[in-house]
């Protein structure tokens, strides 16, 4: 796979030396064992760009098995994004996807980027790069209910009191991202409640933990500002989506700047019950 410039220009910026360290080292083919892991998932984050390039991120929900691996470079997920997501209808045609499947309660994370498209109530997705995370800043908790059925609850393009409430309270989020040439991403966010600050009704920002020094989500961002956020409300079963443009401050601690263009509010995407989350022991103090 061709490297991807704006990961090897910020990998130079803080520092990272290793040749070909990135989405450049990824594989297009899906290995048993992250076969194997799709097979168990009930839940998978998508992310794309809308016709405006605006990048969205929503979640799939399924029973175990909806997500599979029909061969090595294809996965079939026989569920498609509601009817009030921003992501609805976008698979018409064949476009650039980011998956994360995502097993909270064992601190398991696999991402699969390609290109998808809507067969029947399927999305066909061919893939690009597949490849496990670290465990990294994900805190534990398991679904003790099922979703229910996803209804709108709002949008607009400046938060309300509830959603600055909920993105303050927040220990979790994903964000999606894209790039030119090099497809899109889905990435997690995990810390301390209070790690995500909202500074305006249009405005928040969080600070850049450290991972693994791939940068995908920062490079992508290094070319296209354009961005993603899902914010899970674990017990109500509930998503908020936000998106529009991301600033990295290169500043020590790195922070990334979000402003808000539109956000959708939705019910009934996640199940509304899930045990108590574990902290991860490495989330830094907020």
């Amino acid at each position: 796979m061709k490297s991807h410039p704006g990961e090897v220009a910020v990998q130079r910026r803080t520092g990272v030396r290793l040749a070909e360290h990135g989405s450049s080292r990824t594989r297009p083919e899906i290995p048993a064992a992250a076969a194997a892991f799709l097979r168990d998932q009930r839940m998978i984050v998508a992310g794309a760009a809308d016709d405006r390039g605006r990048l969205w991120a929503g979640v799939l929900t399924g029973p175990a098995g909806f997500a599979e691996a029909e061969d090595d470079r294809t996965v079939v997920l026989r569920a498609l994004p509601a009817a009030d997501d921003p992501l609805h209808g976008l698979f018409a045609a064949e476009r650039d996807i980011g998956l994360l499947a995502i097993e909270p309660h064992t601190r398991r994370r696999m991402r699969v980027n390609g290109t998808a498209v809507q067969a029947g109530q399927s999305l066909v997705v061919w893939t690009e790069q597949v490849y496990a995370n670290c465990p990294k800043y994900i805190q534990t908790r398991e679904p003790t209910t099922d979703p229910g059925t996803p209804a709108g609850l709002g949008r607009g393009t400046t938060l309300e009191e509830r959603h600055r409430d909920w993105i303050a309270a927040a220990d979790t989020f994903f964000i999606a991202t894209r790039a030119e040439g090099h497809g899109a991403d889905v990435s997690h966010r995990g810390g301390n409640p209070g790690f995500v600050r909202v500074t305006g009704p249009r405005t928040l920002e969080f600070p850049d933990y450290q991972g693994n020094g791939m940068y995908m989500t920062l490079g992508n961002l290094e070319l296209d500002p354009a961005a993603g956020l899902l914010f899970p409300d674990w017990e109500r079963g509930e998503t908020l989506q936000l998106t529009g443009r991301a600033r990295v401050e290169w500043s020590e601690p790195r922070v990334v700047r979000f402003e808000i263009d539109a956000y959708v509010h939705l019910a009934g995407t996640l199940p509304a019950g899930w045990t108590s989350p574990g902290y991860h022991r490495f989330n830094p103090p907020v």
